[in-house]
């Protein structure tokens, strides 16, 4: 650990939020002077002070670590590059149009990876009027099922949650080319073309 870098890291993050050494200090239950001292990068702070210190500054605990924010580039907000992760522990679902570090249930997340859809996993998807009626026969069952479905366009992106025992079948409106992704619980992502 660099104690300079992460005490420069915490000097910013406090006068980001406008705090003084002494309210930082107060909400730790530690000394003001100790705040001083990791700021000067003569100490880090204690690994016990590291999960509600990340709290107030409003950071990952790596960052404090690591001693530096990582900033992305400034995405044009493409939906098409959108990025797609599911918690294996809750099922959460999580999307980002650029690169992200995301956790959940204390472990970090990994893209989806999405592949086109085979035989045994590709929705049945019919034009009416102006809406997509999608349907499938794909088992629905709590150990194997279609979580979600997203219709992704360049500028718009629609979810649609699926649960176990559910009759896969809905409606989106038509919005043109794009592709239709959806994660089946058993072997992943998959995507087909609109």
């Amino acid at each position: 650990m660099n104690c300079d870098k992460i005490g420069k890291l915490i000097y910013t993050l406090r006068k980001e939020k406008d705090m003084t050494q002494k309210q930082v200090a107060d909400l730790l239950n530690i000394s003001d002077k100790a705040i001083s001292k990791w700021e000067r990068g003569l100490g880090c702070p204690d690994v016990s002070l590291l999960p509600e210190l990340s709290q107030i500054l409003g950071v990952n605990i790596e960052e404090i670590l690591l001693g530096e924010m990582v900033i992305n580039e400034t995405v044009g907000g493409n939906m098409k590059k959108l990025t797609f992760y599911i918690c294996p522990q809750c099922g959460n679902l999580i999307t980002a149009t650029g690169d992200a570090h995301i956790s959940c249930c204390g472990k970090r997340m990994e893209p989806l990876a999405a592949a086109k859809a085979n035989e045994s996993h590709l929705l049945n998807i019919d034009s009416v009027e102006d809406e997509l009626y999608v349907s499938s026969s794909h088992e629905m069952k709590k150990e194997h099922y279609i979580s979600f479905v997203a219709y992704v366009t360049g500028d718009k992106v629609f979810i649609v949650k699926q649960y176990p025992e559910w009759n896969l079948q809905f409606r989106f409106h038509k919005l043109g080319h794009g592709k239709l992704y959806f994660h089946c619980s058993s072997h992943g992502l998959f995507y087909q073309l609109i």
